[in-house]
């Protein structure tokens, strides 16, 4: 068979699905919020000066990062798990998060006296994030790699680290609602090395439990 009828092929058995893929991955995003939800509130909850913390820049930037990469990778597994569907301009997003990130620890470094960095760099909770974010995010994770084998993706590694990210976004999300280290250097540090691991995981379960 051509690649191009295989991929054909492929396209109508996803679109024959009982329910569209498109409204299949829309439930299973709500479905991967109420895990994360969950885990995050018999675990951790929200820091006790939250609606304080509500107030400040550092505190709403973390999640202004965290939902631009979760928004990011939403968008382009959509694409990846469709055969066929055009994933270069949602690819392209995927810098929006990391670029943001890379912004703020600029200002953050031109306002921040140097004597401060490594303080800041290393915050008080980062064994804290590099445990629960990957804690928060393996529910999603498992419920996003289940959407993959719903769809057909022809890349399954590349779809499975996607997944990886969409849950680290996710469940990054929720942590920053706890976290006490507003910095971005912090979070450029400590919260990309804890999704990377969800990403990590992603690709190896794209690559034996997705392909086909």
């Amino acid at each position: 068979m051509r690649t191009d009828d295989l991929i054909k092929a492929l396209d109508a058995d996803a679109r024959s699905k009982v329910m569209p893929l498109s409204s299949a991955w829309w439930l299973a995003a709500g479905a991967a919020a109420i895990v994360a939800a969950v885990v995050f509130l018999l675990t951790l909850g929200p820091r006790p000066d939250f609606m304080t913390a509500m107030h400040t820049m550092r505190f709403l930037s973390k999640f202004v990062f965290t939902i631009v990469l979760a928004v990011s990778a939403f968008v382009l597994i959509r694409a990846l798990s469709t055969p066929g569907a055009a994933t270069g301009r949602a690819m392209a997003w995927m810098v929006a998060a990391p670029l943001l990130v890379a912004v703020a620890v600029v200002l953050e470094l031109f306002a921040v006296p140097e004597a401060d960095w490594g303080t800041r760099l290393v915050g008080s909770n980062m064994m804290i994030c590099m445990g629960f974010i990957p804690l928060i995010g393996i529910g999603p994770l498992a419920i996003f790699l289940w959407m993959l084998r719903y769809g057909a993706p022809t890349r399954p590694v590349l779809a499975g680290a996607v997944a990886g990210l969409l849950a680290g976004g996710l469940a990054a999300t929720f942590y920053a609602a706890h976290c006490f280290d507003d910095s971005p250097l912090f979070v450029a540090t400590w919260y990309t090395i804890a999704i990377a691991v969800l990403a990590l995981l992603g690709a190896l379960g794209g690559r034996f439990f997705v392909r086909w």
